[in-house]
């Protein structure tokens, strides 16, 4: 199995223990849906489930919006979508050829599988080919228009899902959340590691859920662990972001209101892209 690129991690040689990545070719990348134009990809990643990437990703999209951005999250956690309650958006609108996306109050484009099924709490229960399948529809038959920034809202792991995204969307940039926890931070290191083998890169770090604020008197509690300061280093990256427990965010989140938040994070987004847009051509 070649380790450069992950190709033949599909491979059914490989499957075999037969394969030495001789034979493979790594699959073709995927053009959007339609007309659509658009600017800057950003994979929301995580090798550890429930350390809120669709917080940070829905986060991120509501701040860019702000700044004057058109964007648009594609939910690529098939299995647990979250993204449609946070916005409060139910349907997708109806369409003849290519899916359009629904659209949140400020105008953030919103495709997700929940959009599609008669009930919110309906299970998927595909295997992992079939999930990243849906994934590719999503970027391929689905109109996004055109968007400044497309945000993607990865499942937990280093699956199917994130392997073919990597492969075959043009992902400009990945965010990586965790928690101040140290087993979190291990396995996160997982999804390091796989975008480094993926020649992906990688942003920086997202530390979620690093402290709770005492509504009464105002000390910290840092419940899972010596947090870091926005700006220091982990696993060699920037660290862009430490979030609080948040008991508002929550409810907002919980009622479809996240667009009500007025928490400024992310505002550095477009420069860091830009930055290594620069480092990338030097």
């Amino acid at each position: 199995m070649s380790k450069d690129n992950g190709q033949c991690a599909s491979c059914e040689e490989m499957k075999e223990g037969t394969c030495g990545g001789e034979k493979c070719s790594p699959p073709p990348k995927l053009y959007p849906g339609g007309q659509s134009k658009i600017g800057r990809v950003i994979a929301v990643m995580s090798g550890k489930g429930g350390v809120g990437k669709s917080s940070v990703t829905s986060l991120m999209a509501v701040n860019l919006q702000r700044m004057g951005y058109k964007v648009g999250i594609l939910d690529a956690d098939i299995t647990g979508p979250s993204i449609p309650k946070m916005f409060g958006v139910k349907r997708v609108p109806a369409s003849r050829g290519l899916l359009l996306p629904a659209q949140s109050r400020t105008g953030i484009s919103i495709m997700s599988l929940n959009l599609l099924l008669e009930k919110e709490d309906e299970p998927v229960i595909w295997r992992g080919p079939i999930l990243a399948g849906a994934v590719k529809q999503f970027w391929t038959d689905v109109n996004w228009g055109e968007l400044d920034y497309l945000l993607l809202d990865m499942p937990p792991g280093t699956g199917d899902i994130p392997l073919t995204v990597l492969q075959q969307i043009p992902v400009d940039g990945i965010v990586v959340v965790t928690s101040p926890q140290d087993l979190a931070v291990m396995v996160v290191k997982k999804a390091v590691k796989m975008a480094g083998i993926m020649e992906a890169p990688i942003l920086g770090f997202v530390q979620n859920m690093a402290y709770a604020t005492c509504p009464k008197c105002g000390e910290k509690f840092e419940i899972y662990g010596k947090p870091l300061q926005k700006g220091d280093s982990l696993e060699g990256l920037p660290v862009l972001e430490v979030l609080p427990i948040d008991p508002a965010f929550t409810r907002l989140c919980d009622n479809g209101l996240i667009e009500d938040t007025d928490t400024a994070a992310f505002k550095d987004i477009p420069e860091l892209l830009k930055n290594q847009n620069q480092v990338r051509a030097n």
